[in-house]
């Protein structure tokens, strides 16, 4: 049993020693032994870490392999050691959770094959029984792209490091309740911290050793401040996923004593040019700015692309470098930023203000009418910018509101315009993959809570900027090649047969088949877009389209990126918020004899930062998430009781997992509140119970039971009095959950 606050006692969840029995067994030993043929008992014992009881059973498991271990030929004693299985099994902690399939994603703790760690990642159903930083015992068979897949094994029985939670009071003293959902136990807090924590404070303890059978205990480390805060959200994302807050004085020390950059030659001066910056009315930072004219030579446009020099005060070795490379990329929460180097540089020294002198790497791009990539060179230069515009004054004047913008800026934003519709075209004719999935605005009041979430509007002025960026990127990347220089690319490889076939079984549910043994190409997954477009279940099937795209990485070896129908792709666009890109700067730098951008590093050392920054971006996606996840919590605690509309994104044996349509916000219907007993088919897109069926994109109302603002948990019941009858597929009519017949068909 469990305690919480009030004395009240929650039975533990049924089932529990018989799931922790089904996890070890003969299967687990023998998948250990063909991995390692020579381990004797108590090496099996140690590894997988087993308990008395298992020991036991280990022993009993062992007498009924001997006869077949005894016949095994043993191996020559000279013999060199066996290639590496087609299946291994491997110690691994746990890194993180992909931010777009909720899949863990884990590092082994000792890699004996060729080449680097790769990441390790198992199916979304493992991640229940994992924590950030945990340890597992994962059987690996197959790869998916850069990393392996696995199956989960058996979690470790070892504490995590640290426990971030909230402090409750108890009869038995203060307890820590977990903050991250996976962990579910709580610690008993041992005295002696001072000042002492409150009840309602969050804070970070460290679990401390225990006998078997002995309440979990901790030690107080951190006061992270009250939980009732409206920054606590942001807060929790930060210590659950370890985002460095503070620089060091060293750095500090460094920012001090930075000096505007020089404005004379060697830079070229581009003072005279209308490089304009176009941003969200709330961005936080402003380090590119874009220009256009009409090119004759090409019959095109000749475009610039300004990108504040980030390299000319954050050098190689230095200890502001080493700080951003730790931090890896910018954080970006609804109420604070965590930026990647001091405000000093990206608020002041690289902000590209209007008006001010500013040190920028610039990309001259010449493209003809139809967006093709015709001449390109880099320069170092000196830039004013002629406005700060938001996306929205841009857009106004696009749609014919003229005082939009200042007269001098009509003819320069019509070149930026016709220009972008050249690249919207190249765009088109190499196909790239579409995915305009819906955003969220959040809204902050004067109490730094949030006050409304609504969806964010994309208009031509985004995929302006969006372009040109893209176009500078691609020509760093070509430039980088033809100098042979190495490069560190953006990839995204091809989804794997599995992700395939995985997405194929969630789009037959909705009434769309995909061709078997069909390869996957852009052109089809953009056909299944098509097919979805205006239908009441598109945004889902972008979702998972999205969620069956591998994950873009870093890297020197370059397998071109998938999603943008692009052979090679660099990030150069924003130093100040990604050390990748301060990577390419520096490279672009030295390849050009630009000044001096430091030793060039060679392709191990650019492999080791690519698979760095790749974790930190993964790490800062995932903090963000969690982040909105309890800003959204706390946002709705106060309905608690009220009904939403809200569409079915995914079915599990646990529940029903609903995306709200106001604000997008995602919880779960647990199946134990379901009347009756329900059944999951077998593909997991259908839910069958009494008198009817229950499908993924159904719409459905639901009831908020409960809005843990700390875990950023939602759960929900169905509201069965105001359920719609879900819609048929495939030309079949099917029952609402009581009974009713769905009055509307869903044709493929």
């Amino acid at each position: 049993d469990r305690r919480r606050g009030g004395g009240q006692t929650l039975p533990s969840p049924p089932g529990t020693r018989q799931r922790r029995r089904e996890a070890f067994g003969k299967e687990v030993v023998v998948a250990y032994l063909e991995a390692k043929p020579g381990a004797d008992r108590r090496q099996v014992a140690r590894d997988l870490r087993l308990k008395a009881a298992d020991r036991r059973l280990l022993k009993a498991i062992y007498a009924e392999l001997a006869p077949a271990r005894a016949a095994a030929p043993p191996a020559p004693a000279d013999s060199a050691p066996a290639a590496a299985p087609a299946s291994d099994i491997v110690a691994a902690r746990v890194i993180g959770f992909d931010d777009e399939t909720a899949e863990p994603l884990l590092i082994p703790a000792e890699w004996l094959r060729a080449g680097p760690p790769p990441h390790i990642r198992l199916r979304r159903l493992d991640a229940a029984a994992l924590a950030p930083g945990s340890r597992a015992l994962v059987r690996i068979d197959r790869r998916d792209g850069r990393a392996w897949r696995g199956r989960l094994l058996r979690a470790a029985d070892e504490m995590p490091e640290r426990v971030v939670g909230v402090v409750r009071t108890t009869p038995q003293g203060r307890i820590v309740e977990p903050a991250d959902r996976r962990l579910r136990q709580e610690f008993l807090l041992v005295p002696g911290a001072e000042p002492p924590p409150r009840a309602g404070d969050l804070v970070i303890a460290r679990p401390l050793p225990v006998r078997r059978f002995e309440r979990p205990r901790a030690a107080l480390l951190e006061h992270l401040g009250d939980s009732a805060s409206p920054r606590a959200a942001s807060a929790v994302a930060l210590a659950l996923h370890d985002i460095p807050v503070e620089f060091s004085a060293a750095a500090l020390a460094e920012i001090r004593g930075c000096a505007r950059a020089s404005h004379e030659a060697p830079r070229a001066d581009l003072r005279a040019v209308k490089l304009v910056t176009i941003d969200g009315a709330d961005a936080r930072d402003f380090d590119d700015a874009v220009h256009a004219v009409p090119d004759p030579d090409t019959q095109g446009w000749r475009i610039t692309v300004a990108i504040a020099d980030v390299a000319w005060y954050v050098r190689p070795g230095s200890a502001l470098d080493q700080d951003a490379a730790r931090r890896g990329n910018s954080v970006y929460f609804p109420d604070r930023v965590v930026p990647m180097l001091p405000e000093r540089l990206s608020n002041d020294l690289c902000s590209l203000r209007p008006g001010e002198d500013r040190p920028v790497l610039a990309a001259e791009l010449r493209i003809d009418a139809g967006g093709t990539l015709h001449a390109h060179r880099f320069v170092r230069a000196t830039m004013r910018a002629a406005a700060r515009l938001t996306y929205d004054q841009v857009q106004a004047w696009r749609d014919g509101d003229p005082s939009a913008l200042p007269a001098d800026l009509h003819e320069p934003a019509r070149h930026l315009f016709a220009a972008y519709g050249a690249l919207a075209t190249a765009r088109a004719r190499r196909g790239t993959l579409e995915l305009d999935l819906p955003e969220r605005a959040v809204t902050l009041g004067p109490d730094g809570r949030i006050a409304a979430i609504a969806p964010r509007a994309r208009h031509d002025s985004h995929r302006l900027i969006e372009e040109m960026m893209i176009l500078a990127n691609v020509a760093a990347a070509e430039s980088l090649e033809r100098s042979r220089q190495p490069c560190l690319y953006r990839i995204h490889e091809r989804p794997s047969d599995e992700r395939r076939d995985a997405l194929g079984v969630s789009l037959a549910a909705l009434g769309y088949r995909l061709a078997k043994g069909q390869g996957v190409r852009p052109a089809l997954l953009r056909d299944v877009l098509a097919w979805a477009a205006g239908k009441p279940f598109q945004d889902m099937v972008s979702d998972l389209v999205l969620r069956s795209q591998a994950l873009a990485l870093y890297s020197p070896e370059n397998p071109g990126h998938f999603g943008l129908a692009l052979p090679r792709y660099a990030h150069f666009t924003s130093p100040i918020r990604r050390y990748a890109d301060l990577v390419v700067h520096r490279a672009l730098i030295a390849a050009h004899g630009l000044g001096d951008g430091g030793a060039t590093p060679d392709h191990a050392s650019l492999a080791a930062t690519g698979e760095r920054v790749s974790r930190a971006e993964r790490r800062a996606q995932a903090a963000e998430r969690a982040a909105l996840e309890r800003h959204v919590a706390q946002f709705l605690a106060a309905r608690v009781g009220a009904s939403f509309a809200a569409r079915v994104s995914g079915l599990h044996r646990a529940g029903i997992f609903v995306a709200l349509t106001e604000t997008g916000a995602e919880g779960l219907v647990p199946m134990s509140s379901l009347p009756g007993r329900w059944r999951l088919h077998p593909a997991g897109h259908l839910l069958e119970g009494p008198g009817g069926q229950i499908g993924l994109a159904d719409k459905v109302t639901v009831r908020l039971v409960e809005a843990a603002g700390i875990s950023g948990a939602l759960r929900f019941e169905l509201d069965l009095d105001l359920a719609p009858a879900p819609a048929g597929r495939g030309g079949r009519t099917r029952a609402g959950p009581r009974g009713r017949r769905g009055a509307n068909r869903r044709s493929a």
